[in-house]
């Protein structure tokens, strides 16, 4: 009779499963600083260019299920990525500044941890430093977000297959400010092979079970530019989740965990940086696409979630209209802007005329060709050009790169008033970011959660 009673047990266990299926695949997709209103501005950017007004066109806001997320942190309104991350890695609140552990500062498994643990291959990937807070919440357990040479020792020790991004912060120098060893030779001798650019990639991995992918000049910046000013060098995020599902589909039956974190969205967002921020969440939708594509050829076996860490900058968009479409003549990312006015100031010795700036900002941010200036914006920045012009100091004495980036905020500010865009802070907000999902266990998504929610479904589902 007992014996009886466990095979019923099994047998009426299969027959749920077959019914609702496991998520076998599982793509989580985390864009930084994200909020509800930035994949808004997106879609009304795209729609504008599409010539159809409320058109839908990012990939993500077409899934089957979406709702909205509360992003608070154990101590505060506003949370900050360490706090938000360990939230979507743990499902537990903790303090600002606090990765993978709780507010007394014990250590919390994470979904990644608790996926390998159930046999799966794990890759964790972002467009930024991957000792940084998102990313580093779903290996690490660390009492300070800037632990970053003790953030990245617990990669070392994470066991996870998979790694990309744009290289670590403090390579050889601990939190405590004294000297460390290098850590790309520690990761090396943990087992994985550090590999350079995506063609170095298609070249090279396939000899390798665990990969850190990097960036190819990774040894002279740690950035991966932003997509509007990328070149072909660059890696992206929609090349690292193509390389990923190569490292984590090779050799393995038992299925993945997958976080990808479109990590620059929130940075150019602190910038108050529209048309930069529109780019990377654009960027995001991209390497979505790729996983969208594996989800066709597996719609049994696969969940893809998409949400957010927070809201940064509070945008808020309108007057009576819209005047978004005006973004598309922005070239540059307002970084790369000062860039360019400091080099052209110093191949002129501190003199470059206004007419030199003038001609930039029409190249690069299409004022007065494409982009029309009333006089106050105009007189705005001959002001400010004016004022640095005034300067008599010797050139060897001035920073240039401070002066140049008065001159582009007040360009990314005049483009943001001819798009009727505002922001409300530089920082982040508490507003709702969005929750996205399609797959087996999408579901389970339906309704409005608290970001804590989000990693138990995703285990749920998956049946960590």
């Amino acid at each position: 009779m007992k014996r009886f009673l466990l095979l019923s047990v099994f047998v009426f266990f299969v027959c749920i499963t077959s019914i609702f299926g496991q998520a076998k695949y599982v793509f989580f997709f985390i864009g930084d600083g994200m909020g509800v209103d930035l994949v808004n501005i997106t879609d009304a950017y795209l729609s504008e260019l599409n010539g159809k007004r409320g058109s839908a066109s990012l990939l993500m806001t077409q899934f089957p299920v979406a709702s909205m997320v509360t992003t608070y942190a154990a101590n505060s309104d506003v949370t900050d990525s360490a706090a938000a991350g360990t939230a979507l890695a743990t499902g537990v609140k903790t303090n600002n500044g606090f990765v993978g552990v709780d507010p007394d500062e014990n250590p919390l498994e994470t979904i990644a941890e608790k996926a390998k643990k159930a046999g799966k291959k794990v890759g964790i990937v972002s467009t930024v430093p991957i000792n940084h807070a998102t990313p580093a919440s779903f290996y690490s357990h660390r009492k300070g977000r800037n632990m970053y040479y003790e953030i990245a020792e617990d990669l070392i020790t994470s066991t996870f297959d998979y790694y990309a991004g744009s290289g670590f912060l403090n390579r050889n120098k601990r939190s405590d400010n004294t000297d460390a060893p290098d850590i790309y030779p520690l990761i090396e001798q943990a087992g994985y092979a550090i590999i350079k650019g995506y063609d170095d990639y298609k070249a090279n991995a396939g000899k390798f079970k665990k990969v850190l992918l990097l960036q190819k000049n990774w040894e002279i910046s740690v950035d991966i530019p932003y997509a509007i000013d990328r070149t072909d060098d660059n890696l992206t995020l929609k090349q690292m989740t193509e390389a990923g599902i190569d490292m984590l589909t090779r050799d393995n039956k038992k299925g993945f965990f997958f976080m990808l974190e479109g990590g620059r969205i929130d940075w150019s967002a602190h910038g108050n940086d529209a048309m930069t921020t529109i780019r990377e969440i654009i960027d995001m939708d991209e390497a979505i696409r790729v996983a969208f594509e594996f989800y066709k050829k597996h719609p049994k076996e696969t969940l893809i979630v998409i949400s957010a860490d927070h809201d940064t900058g509070g945008i808020t968009a309108g007057r009576s209209n819209l005047r978004i479409g005006c973004l598309q003549y922005q070239k540059q990312s307002q970084d790369v802007l000062t860039r360019l006015i400091t080099g052209l100031r110093t191949e002129k010795q501190g003199k470059a005329s206004w007419e030199d700036i003038k001609n930039l900002l029409t190249e690069t941010m299409g004022f007065w060709k494409e982009v029309s200036l009333n006089k106050e914006q105009e007189q705005m920045l001959v002001d400010t050009y004016n004022e640095i012009a005034a300067k008599n100091t010797n050139p060897k004495d001035r920073n240039f790169n401070a002066e140049s980036a008065s001159i582009s905020a007040k360009a990314k500010q005049i483009m943001n008033e001819v798009s009727y865009l505002g922001w409300s802070t530089g920082g982040h907000s508490a507003g709702y970011v969005p929750v996205y999902a399609i797959g087996v266990g999408q579901e389970l998504f339906t309704h409005k959660m608290d970001n804590t929610e989000i990693p138990k479904k995703i285990a749920k589902a998956a049946k960590y």
